[in-house]
């Protein structure tokens, strides 16, 4: 908590107001509006609602496919496949853990729709290349920046450059809300449609603006607003988000420091920030040798009571990713990765208990 949040909740009480789009709602669209320069941004009840009006947008229909990481969350193919689509994995990057940018075009075919990056840990993907092939081929670009509120790409907010993005302020993100996501649109063309689609698919907003003497079911949608109790706790995490960045920067520095002797000695690996990205220290993340290491080193923290977490598992190796997905060439840095990859404890608060950790971490490795 910064500190606010309580305080804002009782407002939004007092105010009688604790359905979606009050005061609350209003200032946290404005704040993302100024922060990204996104033409609009809707607050939806999570990051996985905002990708799910993404695909209707994107008028996603029965066998459409979208190209997108394996390594990533179940929302992002789930928000499609909901609509028919087919989800297209590609394989990552063996640096940034992005989506390999000169793997997509390899993966376009005529029934191509759309290319959904995923900025993971809340560094960029090479946005500029993607842009140009989904100019050349005609396809949408959906951000999923789940991970990357307050991240940048070549001066860029992440989220702001495809023509639609997605945010999640999920209790595990860097500014938060408990449940909660956003839906950037870049593209002028979607933002009428989109406010409709989040009130159910009625212009219940145009109404309330006095745009229309009364409203009604004009399109398909859904339920995708969240409450104002929720809007009030982001609003105070958002008047903080400069803050909680920094904090987060310094602890996620200090790890990159410490850990340099044991890269340098190959004993494992340390995240790649691009030149062309700033970052926001979402996540600090190490890439052992193994499984089996990996394994271990999760038992050993354990022991010592240090909380420390492995990641996705492979979408395109999933029950259901084999069902209703494809895959297009190897997916051995993806795999490699899920096998490998341990997330470290990083919030607020953590700087009292940091150099423990560290020196921890430090004896289990060497």
């Amino acid at each position: 908590m910064t500190g606010k949040e309580l305080f804002y909740i009782a407002e939004a009480h007092f105010n009688s107001k604790l359905a979606g789009d009050g005061p609350f709602t209003k200032k946290c669209h404005e704040w993302l509006e100024n922060k990204t320069s996104s033409k609009k941004a809707l607050l939806t009840h999570s990051c996985t609602a905002a990708l799910e009006m993404a695909a209707i947008l994107a008028d996603i229909q029965p066998g459409d496919e979208v190209i997108m990481p394996s390594y990533t969350f179940v929302s992002t193919a789930n928000a499609f496949v909901l609509r028919g689509g087919i989800p297209v994995f590609v394989d990552i990057r063996p640096d940034t853990l992005n989506i390999d940018e000169t793997l997509i075009e390899a993966a376009i075919t005529s029934h191509t729709k759309a290319i959904v990056p995923v900025h993971y840990a809340g560094v960029a993907c090479e946005m500029d290349t993607i842009m140009d092939i989904a100019l050349r081929h005609d396809l949408l670009v959906i951000e999923d920046a789940a991970q990357g509120i307050m991240s940048t790409y070549k001066g860029r907010p992440l989220g702001s450059i495809g023509h639609l993005g997605a945010y999640s302020f999920h209790e595990t993100k860097n500014i938060i809300s408990g449940e909660g996501g956003a839906l950037l649109i870049n593209d002028e063309r979607f933002a009428e449609r989109a406010e409709i689609i989040r009130e159910k698919g009625t212009n219940r907003s145009q109404f309330f603006r006095g745009q229309v003497d009364k409203y009604t079911w004009i399109d398909m949608g859904s339920s995708y607003l969240p409450g104002e109790i929720v809007a009030a706790f982001l609003w105070a995490q958002m008047e903080e988000a400069e803050t909680i960045t920094k904090r987060r920067l310094a602890i996620w520095n200090a790890y990159h420091e410490a850990f340099e002797d044991l890269e340098v000695h190959d004993l494992l690996r340390r995240p790649l920030i691009t030149d062309y990205c700033l970052h926001n220290a979402h996540m600090y993340y190490l890439l052992l040798n193994s499984l089996d290491e990996r394994s271990a080193f999760i038992d050993n923290l354990k022991e010592k009571k240090i909380n420390s977490v492995f990641h996705y598992v492979p979408l395109h190796s999933s029950p259901y990713g084999m069902k209703v997905g494809r895959t297009v060439g190897d997916m051995s840095n993806t795999n490699r990765t899920s096998e490998c990859l341990v997330r470290l404890p990083l919030w607020p608060g953590l700087e009292d208990y940091q150099n423990n950790v560290i020196t921890t971490i430090q004896n289990i490795v060497k």
